[in-house]
């Protein structure tokens, strides 16, 4: 029985790791449009790409050049974050959704938290039960966000025109 659920687990960490190399890749195509593309391009590539060699392979992490990637990447991504969230303090109009850096300050925050899960699954890259069902609660969550947000026009009247164009 417990190899069984050990295969179910790993299978279970791995398309979390899919699903959100999909949902990452997404995120960094619909930039093409917002003025500073380029930069947000590549802070979606790296953890798509990072994210996509987990799912592929999670032992993966215990990779030293795959350890230090996502240690600056993660370093990098909360200190921007923290720049983010002040300047929300300071300025915050709406809701956190309406505002652009209230949007780019989740997606700093959905790529910090999926990375930091994955760095630290390098000790047991299948994750314990709890690490499973965060990882499932991250995974989903994304998406589920997104197509309500899509789905919900009244949400996005007030975003700019490059953040309204995109799929």
């Amino acid at each position: 029985m417990a190899p069984m659920a050990g295969r179910g687990a790993a299978g279970l960490w791995r398309g979390c790791n899919l699903l959100m190399a999909a949902f990452f890749a997404l995120a960094a195509v619909v930039q093409v449009n917002d003025p500073d593309a380029e930069l947000w391009m590549a802070v979606y590539t790296i953890p798509a790409v990072m994210t996509l060699l987990v799912g592929l392979n999670p032992l993966v992490t215990g990779n030293c050049i795959w350890k230090s990637v996502s240690a600056i990447h993660i370093f990098f991504c909360v200190i921007w974050a923290i720049s983010l969230a002040y300047h929300l303090f300071l300025h915050i109009q709406q809701n956190i959704l309406h505002e652009e850096e209230g949007r780019e300050l989740c997606g700093l925050v959905i790529i910090t938290v999926w990375m930091s899960l994955c760095h630290s699954s390098s000790k047991n890259p299948v994750g314990g039960r709890t690490q499973l069902v965060i990882a499932t609660a991250i995974a989903l969550f994304p998406l589920i966000s997104w197509v309500y947000i899509y789905v919900n026009k009244e949400m996005r009247s007030s975003w700019p025109t490059h953040c309204k164009t995109v799929i």
